[in-house]
């Protein structure tokens, strides 16, 4: 049954960015016929499955949850909730690896997706941690070009890229140095991100022959995942995708959950946490203060997290504090 976009719009609160992202999502929805929407419990994906409920996606739409192996409890008891409130069913799919069998195998994530991926490079060409010019590196070690670039603060030719660039170790102020001095002992790896998600959405998504994938992902929230599009629908050559909430700002998403009385999980209500990744994952320095949250909350989870993630979770103190040292250091200089 067709959708009745004036019904919809006059229904809608007086924010010009819901109501054109509800205006867009009837548009897309009805020119697809077989959609698949992944659903990770968070604040954001709520408003999408809301949002694609209201605007014409019932009855033609999968909706899917991802387990990486280590979810909040609080995030599997809203599913439930979720389906009962919205008399749907959200299938659960397992991992091709879940997060502790990739951390075994591959290693843990440190800091960022991009140091992980660089530190792990080196590590599997053996790298010294030399603090060696450019040219004698690559002489060096010549198939490990692309993480030295970022070694040394270069990203191709005699370009050079200051601390505006992920793509540079300088994004992470004496990182360099702390690693020459303390190299990492433990393998380092981003790879739990790929196999307890990607490669799972990828092989779901394949299998389901679906032509169009909805995604809770908003320009606003910053991050890999953001910076990866430009706007909210994107053709491909099988599928497309489709960000029903690209442009709401917090503002927005506030809103429209205050309107039409969207419910996140215990993790936001209960919890205090303002956002539901990866549980307890090491990236950045933040990670402290969502261990203090399941340490509270989930104690069962938290060993689990301290026994997955240990490792990175020592480095990074030990980085933050060596850091603040030379920060220090540094400002007691004589100008």
């Amino acid at each position: 049954m067709p959708i009745d976009i004036d019904a919809l719009l006059q229904d809608a609160p007086d924010n010009f960015v819901i109501q054109n992202a509800l205006e867009k999502c009837v548009d897309v929805v009805s020119h697809h016929q077989k959609i698949m929407c992944s659903v990770s419990g968070g604040a954001d994906s709520d408003v999408m499955l809301d949002m694609l409920l209201r605007c014409g996606a019932r009855g033609k739409t999968d909706f899917v949850f991802f387990n990486t192996g280590l979810e909040y409890h609080a995030t599997l008891e809203h599913l439930d909730d979720l389906e009962k409130k919205y008399n749907i069913k959200i299938l659960r799919e397992k991992p091709q690896k879940s997060i502790p069998q990739s951390v075994k195998e591959f290693g843990v994530p440190f800091w960022s997706k991009f140091v992980s991926e660089y530190i792990n490079r080196f590590q599997s060409h053996t790298f010294q941690w030399d603090d060696l010019p450019y040219k004698e590196l690559v002489e060096k070690y010549p198939k490990c070009k692309s993480a030295i670039n970022w070694w040394c603060n270069r990203m191709g030719g005699d370009q050079v890229f200051g601390k505006t660039t992920q793509y540079v170790i300088e994004r992470a102020p004496y990182l360099k140095e702390f690693m020459i001095a303390n190299h990492p002992t433990f393998k380092v790896s981003s790879k739990c991100c790929q196999y307890a998600k990607k490669e799972a959405s990828k092989q779901f998504e394949k299998a389901g022959g679906y032509d169009l994938k909805c995604m809770g992902v908003r320009k606003a929230e910053g991050g890999a995942r953001a910076t990866a599009f430009k706007n909210c629908f994107s053709e491909g050559h099988h599928i497309d995708n489709f960000r029903p909430i690209w442009w709401f700002r917090d503002s927005d998403r506030a809103e429209y959950c205050a309107h039409y009385g969207v419910v996140h999980s215990r993790c936001y209500t209960e919890y205090g946490l303002v956002r539901t990744g990866c549980v307890g994952c090491p990236f950045g320095k933040r990670f402290e203060d969502e261990l203090s949250v399941i340490k509270a909350h989930e104690p069962k989870l938290y060993a689990a997290a301290l026994a997955v993630f240990g490792p990175a979770y020592d480095y990074t103190r030990r980085y933050l504090e060596y850091r603040e040292k030379k920060k220090q250091e540094a400002k007691s200089k004589p100008a």
